[in-house]
Formats: structure tokens, C-alpha cells, sequence
């Protein structure tokens, strides 16, 4: 074993992992389990100290250096950890530097002991005002889909979120970069890219001529003829701009599934969330993008429990996925992480918390029955995954079998499993 990395979280984690471990491979370390943690709930940071415990019971000799969102946000209480030997920041794990730093740093403690506050790397996110662009050779490698991270950080401040503290304000990856980026991982064969951020429709904000997310995505698609597909990760649809919504109404080349940060579908909950949307403007955009894209697959993720959320205000967010005409809901039971806003408010008790967390991720389960119902006849171009399974242009999974992984197919849809489309 050199350098194992184990990845909690979003997307852009698992990107960022890729870079991880190269990095620390190129640093010299072996014998390392990285965390890389996410922060976005309570049960997100018990789950990295869990698998910290387990890994550490399992290979006793492995160092564990700890890193992500939570690592950057509680670094004082992972350093606490007597499995733990390094706490490393969120833009440091970027960098082959901290990596060269701390493969000194673990050689010297393991020489000479190390007190809980040597362990911590972690410097103040918000003084970080660019953001390299990492060409992964190997990223995926025989994967027919990868990531290309375009944005990091966040510039705003939902009283619910956390994330802005461990990912720093918003920066942008140049655009000529990121088309770079793009044309040498079709080059090597992969057929889909995924652009990806912690707030990708405010990219440009920070560049030069303030380049927006549509411009982006046009300049992909001119610039890289090659490439078969183009999937946008989670967006926040007040801040989608025209360009954007000519590229999804004019190039089929980008995929038709959109996944949304709604939260709720109750105004008053939207304002103590500091969300820039209202329900009407949520509406109006499916709407809008339907018409555009009339075969549009929308995903969202939706709070069950926000403070003072009454039962007719979760009603609301139960009608929004049909009002909207949601096909993939991801339900985040609301949990209160400290030094936000919103763990200071009056709180909802547990027990309702999971309850309406269970309603709203069964009225999610019967609006994806409803659409994988609405596939059957129809004939999808299906991106193989692996030699059991693809994904449709919406990102509906597909069983197959004896197909050549990487390849886009036309299949016919006869059927599903309950959970997968079936040809």
C-alpha cells in the first residue's frame, strides 16, 4: 500500500481525491489512508471518524492524514484523534508542497512524538483568491464519464450551510483551461464530462470579462467537436444565465438532466434559509427549461425539518416535486452544524425531522416510478458504464449486459426493475 484515499461526499470530492492521490504519491508517502471528508451534516463528519476508527483497527500501520470540508472546519477535534497523525486544510491537499510537508512531518513524529496542535496544516480558506486548474492524467482512467472541476467555494451565505467556511469564497478556473482540460480527456477516451463546483452557476464571477456558466459551456462545445456528451452538476437556477439556456435548448450534446438546489418550497422557509429564490421562480424555471428541453429530467435537493418548518410549510415542499415535475429528489434531513445561523433558530423536534424526511423520499420514490414507467417504447442513447449497467441522456440507470463499456448506444426501453431501466 502507498497512498489510499477514501472519499466522503460530493462530487467535486471525489475530483479532488484524484489529486490527492497523485499528489501525495508524488510527495513519497506510503503506508497513508487520506479522509477526505464533507461537512454537510452531522452524520457526514460521524461517518469520516467512524471509518477513521475502522481503518485504523484494520491496518494498524497505516499513517491517517485527515483533509476536506470537515477537516478544514473542525481541525482542532480530528487532531484530537489518536488515530489521526495529520489534519490538512482544503486548499492545502491541492498541493504538492503540503503533501512534501507533511510526509516530513509524519517522519518526524513518528521519530519523535508530535503534539495535537503540530498535527494541524490548515490555513484560513478565505485568504485563498484562485484556483489552479489539475490536468489528471489518470483520472478514471477507463471510465466512460469524469469530472472536470470549473469552480470552487461559495460567496454566499445560507444560514443552513457550513460549506462556504470550508471551501473559502467563490474562484473560477480560466475558461481556456478548463477546454484544455476538456479536449485532452476526450482525447483519451472518455466520452462524458461533468463540470462541477461547489457553486457552478456563479462561475466567471472572479475572471477576467466576467465569463459566465453558458459561455463556458458553449466554448466546450465549439472548441471540443469531439466530444459526445457535456453534463452540468448542481446548479442554482436563479443564477443560470441565457447563453446557458440556449445551450440546453440548441446543442444536444449537453445532457437533459439538471439537478437543482431548491431546499424548500415554502417562501417563508426560503428567506430564513437566505435562499435567492422564491417557489414561483423555481416553477417558472422548470417551466421555462421544459419548454426549451421538453424531455428535461430535473433532480433536486430538498431540507426536510428547517427550523420552524410546520407541517403546512413541508406540504409545500412535498408539492413542489410534483409542481415542478421532479424526477430525482435527494432529501437531506436538516441537521444543525454549529456557528450557522440556523442552528441558532428555534429547532424542529428529531423524531418529525426523519418523519418528514421519510414522506418526502417516498413522494421522490413514486415521481421516479412515474418516469421510469414514461421511458418504456421510448429509445434512449445510452452511455455504457460497465458490462451491467449505463445511464440514459437524463441519467437514468439502464440494466444491460454484453456491451462494450464506454460506448453510446441506441437502446430501446421495454421495461424496469424497480430501480433501473431495462432493454
Amino acid at each position: 500500500m502507498s497512498v489510499d484515499v477514501v472519499t466522503f461526499g460530493c462530487r467535486l470530492n471525489a475530483f479532488e481525491s484524484e489529486v490527492i492521490a497523485r499528489e501525495a504519491e508524488s510527495a513519497g508517502l506510503t503506508q497513508t489512508i487520506v479522509i477526505n471528508s464533507c461537512a454537510v451534516t452531522n452524520e457526514a463528519v460521524a461517518q469520516a471518524r467512524q471509518s477513521i476508527r475502522r481503518l485504523k483497527r484494520q491496518r494498524p500501520e497505516a499513517r491517517i492524514v485527515v483533509t476536506g470540508c470537515a477537516a478544514q472546519t473542525q481541525p482542532e477535534m480530528f487532531a484530537g484523534m489518536p488515530e489521526v497523525d495529520r489534519v490538512l486544510g482544503n486548499d492545502e491537499k491541492m498541493h504538492g508542497e503540503a503533501w512534501r510537508d507533511t510526509r516530513t512531518a509524519l517522519d518526524v513524529a513518528a521519530r519523535f512524538g508530535i503534539s495535537r496542535s503540530e498535527k494541524i496544516a490548515v490555513a484560513d480558506i478565505m485568504a485563498v483568491r484562485e484556483m489552479a486548474p489539475h490536468l489528471l492524467e489518470g483520472f478514471g482512467k477507463g471510465l466512460p464519464r469524469v469530472f472536470v472541476q470549473v469552480q470552487n467555494g461559495c460567496d454566499h451565505r445560507c444560514t443552513f450551510c457550513i460549506i462556504p467556511y470550508g471551501r473559502g469564497n467563490s474562484r473560477s478556473a480560466p475558461m481556456g483551461a478548463v477546454v484544455e482540460q476538456v479536449r485532452a480527456l476526450v482525447e483519451r477516451g472518455h466520452a462524458e464530462i461533468v463540470l462541477t463546483g461547489v457553486d457552478l452557476t456563479s462561475y466567471g464571477a472572479d475572471l477576467p470579462g466576467a465569463p459566465k456558466l453558458g459561455m463556458l459551456s458553449k466554448q466546450i462545445l465549439r472548441h471540443v467537436p469531439e466530444l459526445q456528451r457535456l453534463r452540468i452538476s448542481s446548479i442554482d437556477s436563479i443564477e443560470v444565465d441565457r447563453d446557458l439556456l440556449d445551450v440546453i435548448a440548441e446543442d444536444e450534446r449537453l445532457m437533459p438532466h439538471l439537478h437543482l438546489s431548491l431546499q424548500s418550497g415554502d417562501d417563508l422557509i426560503l428567506k430564513r434559509m437566505k435562499r435567492r429564490h422564491s417557489r414561483a421562480d423555481a416553477i417558472q424555471f422548470c417551466a421555462q427549461v421544459r419548454r426549451l428541453r421538453p424531455d428535461v429530467a430535473f433532480g433536486a435537493d430538498v431540507i426536510a425539518g428547517f427550523p420552524t418548518e410546520t407541517e403546512e410549510m413541508f406540504a409545500r415542499s412535498q408539492e413542489l416535486v410534483e409542481e415542478c415535475g421532479l424526477t430525482f429528489l435527494h432529501v437531506f434531513p436538516y441537521s444543525p452544524r454549529p456557528g450557522t445561523p440556523a442552528a441558532r433558530m428555534p429547532q424542529v423536534a428529531g423524531d418529525k425531522i426523519r418523519e418528514r424526511a421519510r414522506r418526502l423520499r417516498a413522494t421522490g420514490e413514486a415521481a421516479l416510478q412515474r418516469r421510469l414507467t414514461s421511458e418504456i417504447g421510448a429509445t434512449r442513447q445510452v452511455l455504457i458504464e460497465s458490462d451491467r449497467q449505463g445511464r440514459t441522456e437524463h441519467f437514468i440507470p439502464v440494466a444491460i449486459s454484453g456491451e462494450t463499456s464506454g460506448a453510446v448506444r441506441a437502446l430501446a426501453i421495454t421495461g424496469n426493475d424497480g430501480g433501473r431501466l431495462t432493454v
